[in-house]
């Protein structure tokens, strides 16, 4: 379960609540955090701290528990990025947010351009060795930053994990890169985030845009892309799920995960019965040749 919308400061806690007890009584047991989600930051992580001090706190040890840092958080000069003083301080604030004495995963949320690949690899081995996490991770790494990282964290000997990119049907760039090859021949995981585009890969738009959808209001980056072309691949790619007694998200998440490099695919909800319905993809992971033929034909128009 990511917690990127919907946990922070504009949501409503016993929503939270609830979303997060219908993933944990579902089996959901990770739960996916930053430090700048919000909107306002930080206060996702304060939130989940809360629901892990008032509910979840017996079940600490059967919980994976991931948060990252690397985009802008505080003002300064040392509120973004990659840097070791960034990183570890950063660390340090989620923990406190949260109330947790570690993380089970600590990310590196985006590359940083200024810092050395080295620095912020040592970073993330000093938050094992201090005990404040159990594995690192990076994200929106590239094949090539990912292999150079992956050579650093062995010569350290790093609990280096996993990779989270952004993946799905319409958003193939970790085919193109190879990152998933890489992940599949050296042994590490890939988490998918934006599984839905968006939110596009849902029922939402099949017939046009809804005023209080994410991209009726404005607050999704790739709303220009939902024009007449995409909500008629949408409505086919939806035909398609309907043969195989799926939802179009469903469906969706099914695809995800049957490429072999996907360790595992982060859900964002704003209710529990999207947890619910998105849980239903388990039921249905195959895909026949000419299904996935037609799906790549359609996500190509």
């Amino acid at each position: 379960l990511g917690l990127w919308h919907n946990f922070g400061d504009t949501g409503v806690y016993e929503n939270m609540k609830q979303m997060c007890f219908t993933a944990f009584d579902h089996g959901i047991t990770h739960f996916d955090l930053a430090n700048n989600y919000g909107p306002a930051y930080g206060s996702a992580e304060r939130n989940f701290g809360k629901i892990m001090k008032e509910e979840l706190h017996p079940y600490r040890d059967e919980l994976l528990i991931s948060t990252k840092a690397g985009f802008d958080m505080w003002k300064g000069p040392y509120g973004n990025w990659g840097s070791r003083k960034y990183l570890l301080a950063s660390l340090d604030q989620s923990l406190q947010r949260m109330g947790l004495d570690y993380v089970d995963i600590f990310y590196h949320h985006v590359r940083d351009p200024e810092t050395p690949l080295e620095e912020t690899a040592l970073a993330l081995d000093n938050a094992v060795r201090q005990g404040k996490a159990l594995y690192v991770g990076i994200s929106n790494y590239n094949r090539a930053d990912t292999a150079e990282m992956l050579k650093i964290f062995r010569e350290l000997r790093t609990p280096f994990i996993i990779n989270q990119p952004s993946y799905s049907i319409l958003n193939r760039w970790i085919e193109d890169d190879k990152l998933d090859s890489l992940a599949l021949s050296e042994g590490f995981g890939i988490a998918v985030f934006s599984p839905l585009y968006q939110g596009f890969l849902t029922s939402k738009y099949l017939k046009g845009i809804p005023a209080d959808s994410r991209v009726g209001r404005g607050e999704t980056w790739i709303g220009n892309e939902l024009n007449d072309k995409m909500i008629e691949k949408l409505n086919k790619l939806n035909d398609i799920a309907a043969s195989r007694g799926q939802t179009l998200s469903q469906m969706a998440l099914s695809w995800v995960l049957h490429n072999k490099a996907v360790t595992t695919v982060l859900i964002g909800a704003s209710r529990p019965e999207q947890i619910t319905e998105n849980i239903g993809c388990l039921d249905r992971l195959d895909f026949t040749e000419a299904e996935l033929a037609e799906i790549d034909r359609l996500a190509k128009m």
